[in-house]
């Protein structure tokens, strides 16, 4: 994409990694993108503003105000104009900083008065990185919904050999070029979600169910479609309206919506199983209404096909797969079990424990794992709200596959 009259602000903390700035500076600047650069006072020892002042044609920002004139750096201002704030190299300390909220430098307050798209380019040592602590603070900036451009592997200023690099210049400047495609950055992928229940019919009048309401799958179906997404959504029994420009598939049983995901999986790019399908479903289904008899009346059940694993083993690198787990008890155990098995990219948590969260309500609150374990908990936010907190995973994930 065109990257012209695009306003890239780029925070540069200290690190040894920051003189790969001057080359993405140069190439944003041959693409006709306007950069502004804030530096840390510690970033100035490692590559001098004078260098990136004379590559942006920008004055570079380090201090509140201008220490000649007592002119005010306007954080609130540089924020707002932005189109996209890019913290590289981002250091450990700057990371935990942001995630905590800290604020004692220009770039931490312009970063706070952020509204739009922000992503962190980390750079720091292999044991660094792989730190509990740094990696807590990676997951914190993910729920908050940014970026994060993956450090590379290499050799490192200790001397070790590892994960940590800070990614090339080229490989950002192609990550800014594909975050700010456009206001739709799922345009041309196709998409499809299971919402609601299911129900297993014991005879023509009664089932087996459950109490979903499919209000979270159907939040998430018109999120992926308003943001360019071709969205084919796979609907248990429900009374929500169908949302816009998407393709919805009635289905009833666990069988019918195995077979309609089925159908579709090989050409999605991103699936979304969020229906809650019975585990169980009565091996025979009486051709009558049974009538009340006996004081006691019981049914066989077997077990229905678990859908989201079925699709898992069939799972291609190119796909996003996110699944659902609601647990009563032993939540993030249960839930990381089931992100393994089943060859997940994400699983959102719910707890039956938290009010306001789960079947029915129009609210939820969740918590995120990743493939590498990393875990984002969220507030509890209405449904809608919660759909664009689980589609800005599932565009940073289809970013990284296209890298």
């Amino acid at each position: 994409m065109s990257l012209k009259d695009k306003n890239i602000v780029i925070g540069i903390s200290g690190s040894i990694a920051a003189y790969k700035i001057a080359t993405l500076v140069r190439l944003l600047r041959k693409a006709d993108a306007s950069v502004q650069v804030i530096m840390t006072e510690e970033a100035t020892q490692f590559i001098t503003p004078l260098t990136l002042s004379t590559l942006s044609n920008n004055p570079v920002l380090v201090d509140y105000y201008q220490q000649e004139t007592g002119e005010w750096n306007n954080h609130v201002h540089l924020a707002e104009q932005a189109d996209l704030i890019l913290i590289a190299p981002a250091s450990a300390n700057t990371i935990a900083k942001c995630a905590q909220g800290l604020c004692d430098n220009l770039l931490l307050a312009v970063y706070l008065s952020a509204k739009g798209p922000v992503a962190f380019a980390p750079a720091m040592d292999l044991d660094m990185w792989k730190h509990p602590a740094v990696q807590h603070n990676i997951s914190l900036l993910k729920s908050f919904g940014h970026a994060i451009v993956p450090p590379g592997t290499g050799e490192l200023a200790s001397g070790l050999v590892g994960e940590g690099r800070l990614a090339e210049p080229e490989d950002i400047f192609s990550f800014i070029e594909d975050y700010l495609a456009s206001d739709k950055p799922l345009q041309g992928k196709t998409a499809l979600v299971s919402a609601g229940p299911t129900y297993e019919a014991i005879d023509p009048v009664r089932f087996i169910g459950n109490h979903s309401s499919g209000k979270m799958g159907y939040a998430i179906a018109k999120q992926l479609q308003q943001l360019g997404a071709e969205v084919t959504l796979v609907s248990g029994p429900t009374a929500l309206p169908t949302p816009s420009d998407v393709n919805r598939v009635d289905v009833v049983s666990a069988q019918q919506m195995l077979e309609a995901m089925d159908s579709n999986f090989s050409t999605a790019d991103i699936i979304v199983m969020s229906a809650a399908v019975a585990d169980y479903t009565p091996v025979e289904v009486a051709d009558q209404k049974i009538k009340k008899k006996a004081e006691d009346f019981a049914i066989s059940l077997k077990k229905t096909t678990d859908i989201l694993a079925s699709l898992g083993a069939k799972k291609t690198s190119s796909q996003t797969l996110v699944g659902f787990a609601l647990e009563t008890n032993n939540e993030l155990e249960n839930a990381k079990d089931k992100l393994g098995r089943k060859n997940l990219d994400f699983i959102v948590l719910n707890s039956m424990q938290d009010k306001g969260a789960g079947f029915a309500h129009n609210t939820n609150k969740i918590t995120v794992i990743d493939r590498d374990l990393h875990v984002s908990n969220y507030e509890l936010k209405s449904k809608d709200e919660v759909a664009v907190d689980i589609c800005k995973l599932i565009i940073e994930h289809q970013l990284l596959i296209k890298q």
